[in-house]
């Protein structure tokens, strides 16, 4: 029994020994770092973007991509007028050069516009669409409609906020890709509608006619970025960044042509 005890005795003792000698030998941990935040891209320059050689070229931004957030966020403005609104333009310029459109203003060529030409009426579309909707959105702009404009709405509409109603009910109900109007039709009265995909009122036989005085994107590419399916919000926030002061020139324009 003593020679047991003695065994285990120095059974303990190598163990103790060989773990102090492993400690001894353990190599230092390294501290693994933090992952790093990675930054987003830096926004590009709208007054950069520039169409191929044309008859139509790009109408400046003339404010930043970021200048109408949070209503319409930087990265969603950045896609939209560099991306698509180049695209229409550039697709625009390819379907009418080397034709007597090239001499022609958009708004004569959708006056005598052959529906069937898909090339020019989409892209034409696209080019106007979005080059009054550039226009009518500002970060400073006047909040609510004054002067002619205002006693228009007020008369056609009964008053602003009915207007307002009548517009996002257009927009919302738009089915699928389109734009939401205000033109003045030609009895002179400001009338709401829709049109789909890059369809305006100066084209015929559209669902909507008149001169255009407002209008709003409702492709899912003007809002989905920020707002996914929530299309009545995005509307809602567009009421935030329209300059009423070039809506109100528009329609002062409207009434002497």
């Amino acid at each position: 029994m003593k020679n047991v005890r003695i065994l285990l005795s120095a059974f303990v003792l190598m163990s103790v020994m060989q773990s102090c000698k492993d400690k001894n030998n353990l190599e230092e941990v390294v501290a693994v770092p933090e992952p790093q935040k990675i930054e987003a891209a830096p926004l590009g320059n709208p007054d950069d973007v520039k169409a191929d050689e044309g008859a139509f070229q790009l109408a400046k931004l003339g404010y930043a991509y970021d200048a109408l957030a949070p209503n319409i966020d930087a990265k969603t403005m950045e896609i939209h007028y560099s991306k698509h609104y180049l695209k229409y333009t550039n697709e625009l310029n390819k379907a009418i050069k080397g034709t007597d459109l090239e001499k022609k203003t958009i708004e004569e060529i959708f006056a005598t516009l052959d529906m069937e030409n898909k090339p020019v009426r989409n892209n034409g579309g696209g080019y106007y669409n979005h080059t009054m909707f550039w226009e009518v959105m500002a970060p400073n702009g006047a909040t609510a409609p004054k002067g002619a404009l205002a006693e228009a709405i007020n008369k056609d509409f009964g008053s602003f906020e009915n207007f307002k109603t009548q517009f996002s009910e257009a927009a919302t109900k738009q089915f699928g890709s389109g734009w939401a109007w205000l033109v003045l039709d030609k009895t002179g009265k400001l009338v709401i509608g829709s049109t789909s995909n890059q369809d305006n009122p100066l084209m015929p036989n559209v669902s909507i006619s008149g001169k255009p005085v407002l209008a709003l994107d409702v492709w899912e590419h003007a809002y989905y970025l920020n707002y996914q399916n929530k299309r009545p919000d995005y509307i809602t926030a567009f009421f935030n960044v329209i300059n009423w002061d070039v809506v109100g020139k528009k329609y002062d324009a409207a009434l002497v042509k």
